[in-house]
């Protein structure tokens, strides 16, 4: 009989432990949630600057297609060169977000 409970006993602490309740919301347990390792981008090898470069190699940029490369070579043309590399987003269709993942990739001189 005491082997019997003692093996239910045992049956049940594993199974209740193998069980995952649901977590609050605001809760993160650091041994249990993943960490995410993540590099930022990787700069491209030959940056491209955005003073001097035609609307073809704008186009190559990720996420700049025809319109926004016009836009950009537009934007330099009436206002000027770009002193920073920040000033791109002013032009219109940029937005940050999109700027962020452009960051990496240009360069003014």
């Amino acid at each position: 009989m005491t082997l019997v409970f003692f093996c239910y006993t045992l049956v049940f602490a594993c199974v209740s432990s193998c069980v995952k309740l649901p977590r609050r919301a605001g809760v993160v347990n650091s041994l249990t949630t993943p960490r995410l390792t993540t590099a930022p981008p990787a700069p491209a090898k030959t940056l491209i600057n955005l003073n001097t470069a035609s609307r073809e190699e704008l186009e190559r940029l990720p996420g700049i297609g025809e319109g926004l490369a016009a836009r950009i070579v537009e934007h330099r043309e009436r206002h000027g060169a770009f002193r920073r590399v920040e000033h791109l987003i002013i032009v219109r269709g940029i937005s940050e977000r999109r700027f962020a993942e452009l960051r990496a990739f240009v360069t003014v001189d």
